[in-house]
Parts: structure tokens; sequence; C-alpha cells
């Protein structure tokens, strides 16, 4: 399987685990193309409280454990939950609650991203 194929599969996991738990505002962003970039895609939502972002992320690691058999290289921001990032080296999953989100603005932050936005 090839590297693309396997990072797809991953991103499609991701996706589909912040479905299952009603993540809202799903967008990834490609960032190949842009040098020093911490990882070659970013998946980003929003969770409405401390609880649904906890969910979120554990949900993100358990389906992709079950399902690809991966587990995340390293997770933070779990002690308050306002905003988690579940990394797998190639794809960075970003857990938000909606005010922090909106306070980061990380969309702007990575406006050379190619971002696509799930439709829910």
């Amino acid at each position: 399987m090839s590297k693309s194929t396997e990072k797809q599969l991953l991103v499609d996991k991701i996706v589909e685990a912040i479905q299952d738990t009603k993540g809202e505002d799903i967008q990834i962003f490609d960032l190949s193309n842009i040098e020093n970039a911490a990882a070659g895609t970013f998946v980003i939502c929003s969770g409405n409280s401390n609880t649904q972002v906890s969910a979120i992320a554990g949900n993100v690691e358990k389906k992709v454990r079950n399902e690809l058999n991966d587990r995340p290289w390293h997770v933070e921001g779990t002690e308050n939950s306002m905003w988690v990032l579940v990394d797998y080296v190639s794809v960075v999953v970003h857990i938000f609650q909606k005010e922090i989100r909106d306070y980061y603005d990380i969309e702007e932050l990575w406006g050379d991203a190619k971002i696509t936005k799930v439709e829910s």
C-alpha cells in the first residue's frame, strides 16, 4: 500500500470518527506544498463542550487503533479539552471548542493550505 493511500485511509477514518461523535465544521488542510509545515495534513473540527471534545478525541484514537492498527505518536490538551491535538505524524487532528477555534483562527494561520470542507 502506498504512503498516500495509507494516509488517505487514516484521514477517512479520522473523519468518520469525528462524524460518529457529532463533531462539527470538519475541514481537511493539505499542507504538503507548504514549507516547514509540521505535518502533511491537518484535520480540524469543533465540539460544543469539553465533554464532546474529549469524546471526539477518544473516538478518533479508538477507531484508528481498532480499524487501522495505528496509535497516535502524541496527544495533548486532554487535561481541559479546550483544544485536543492527536498527532499521527503525517496527519494531525485538532479538536477545538468553538470559541477557542474562533480565537486561534487556525484557518487564517494556514491560509496557504488547500482546504477541503467535509459536508456533514
